[in-house]
C-alpha cells in the first residue's frame, strides 16, 4: 500500500481539499505555493497512462473540479497542472495556484506553512469544492 492510499483511507493524516468515492485530493507538505494540492485515484496504480481512457478522463474532470475550487479559495491568476509520479508510485496530479509560471518550478524552496494555516486553507478549498 503506497503512502498515497494510506492518506486516502484516513490511515495516514492530511489535510484534505476535495474527495469523491474514486479520487482524493489534499494540500501537499511540500508546497511550492500555497494551495498546492494533490489529486489521486483510491485506487492504486503507478502510471497515470496506464489508467484506462474512462478512469483517465473521469481523473481529470475531478481534477478540474479541484482546480475550479483552488482558484475560488485561493487568489490566483490560473491553476497550472503537473503531472511527475517518480516519488511515490501512485498516480497523482499536482494543482499549484500561479501568479507566474515561475510557480509551477518544483526546484524552488518549498513553503513551510504553520499547522494552522495549511488546515485553513484545505478548509476554504473544500468548502469551495463542496459549494460547486
Amino acid at each position: 500500500m503506497t503512502i498515497f492510499s494510506k492518506i486516502a483511507t484516513g490511515e495516514l493524516p492530511s489535510y484534505k481539499c476535495a474527495e469523491s468515492k474514486d479520487f482524493y485530493a489534499f494540500l501537499d507538505i511540500n508546497p511550492v505555493a500555497k494551495g498546492h494540492t494533490l489529486v489521486i485515484p483510491r485506487r492504486e496504480i503507478d502510471y497515470i497512462f496506464d489508467m484506462d481512457d474512462d478512469s483517465l478522463a473521469a481523473f481529470q474532470l475531478f481534477a478540474k473540479r479541484v482546480a475550479t475550487a483552488i482558484k475560488r479559495a485561493i487568489p490566483c491568476i490560473k491553476v497550472g497542472q503537473a503531472v511527475l509520479g517518480l516519488e511515490v508510485p501512485h498516480a497523482h496530479i499536482h494543482l499549484v495556484p500561479m501568479q507566474s509560471e515561475r510557480d509551477m518550478n518544483f526546484g524552488h524552496e518549498k513553503l513551510r506553512l504553520p499547522d494552522t494555516e495549511m488546515q485553513a486553507i484545505a478548509d476554504a478549498i473544500l468548502a469551495e469544492f463542496n459549494s460547486l
